[in-house]
């Protein structure tokens, strides 16, 4: 029987048996994928790890509860054990400092890293990464209502890029039969509020108060037409993390590594190396 192809290798963080792909040598340069029905490190990144990997090592994880890695049922997940394990994954591969490359969730776990474990962060990148409190968008409302069937998924991923034609039915069927494995759908239930019956529903991110406290020189990357995180929460990690740049691509929703891959593998490399 075939491998999947984001079935990479194995180690123990934070007691949770976690699956991770990893690629080239140099500088640790690791790549945190978002949330959403069937994400992973591979559907996030494998379209730009090749492109990476010739400069830098690059170790794309899925976290716990996310992807191949072990979801356990009793285990609250929240920022603090994310957290932990990625000092773990960190630990296990002997890495004592690396740059990250967050996306959306992956982005705030990233920051999250900065702030209470700074010593292992050189460099962040924040994609479409949420800050602040904003009102609970069409996209992550309908990942948290996402139940598991090809039509669903496919609605759900149209939320998430402005050019519609990037979705092709090869990624509606790897990203569905992800988001059908045992305990994929309640570990994403667990990291997005339920929405409220009528009324918004309020998202908090980090506040500013905190991103004032970040030291890594950070690089901000937001899509201006992203329905998932509003171009505000990349506004305020911007103006709030005192070593920050922004970059803002016109003609581009949540899927920055995607939607402009060219552009965003040249500042990253420019950025990060």
């Amino acid at each position: 029987m075939k491998q999947p192809p984001d079935l990479g290798k194995t180690l123990m963080a934070a007691d949770h048996q976690t699956n991770y792909l990893e690629a080239g040598e140099g500088k640790p340069l690791f790549l945190l994928h978002g949330s959403g029905p069937g994400v992973s490190a591979w559907t996030n990144w494998a379209k730009v790890m090749p492109a990476l990997s010739d400069v830098f090592r690059v170790v794309a994880p899925d976290i716990a509860g996310f992807g191949f890695t072990e979801f356990k049922s009793d285990s609250k997940y929240d920022i603090k054990l994310w957290v932990r394990h990625l000092v773990g994954i960190l630990d296990a591969l002997e890495i004592e400092r690396a740059s990250f490359v967050g996306n959306s969730f992956g982005g705030a776990l990233s920051v999250g890293l900065a702030l209470f474990a700074p010593e292992r962060v050189d460099r962040l990148v924040l994609l479409g990464t949420p800050a602040g409190e904003f009102e609970q968008t069409p996209g992550l409302r309908s990942a948290w209502e996402y139940e598991p069937s090809m039509e669903n998924m496919e609605r759900t991923m149209r939320l998430f890029p402005f050019d519609q034609s990037i979705i092709t039915p090869e990624m509606v069927r790897t990203r569905y039969e992800a988001s059908a494995r045992p305990g994929a759908q309640e570990a994403l239930r667990k990291l997005i509020p339920r929405p409220n019956a009528e009324g918004p529903t309020l998202v908090k991110g980090f506040p500013k108060a905190s991103l004032e406290k970040i030291s890594a020189r950070t690089l901000v990357l937001h899509g201006r037409e992203d329905r998932v995180v509003p171009l505000q929460c990349g506004q305020l990690l911007a103006a709030a993390i005192p070593q920050a740049d922004l970059h803002v691509f016109g003609q581009c929703g949540h899927w920055v590594q995607t939607e402009r891959r060219d552009d965003f593998l040249r500042l990253v490399r420019a950025f990060a190396a």
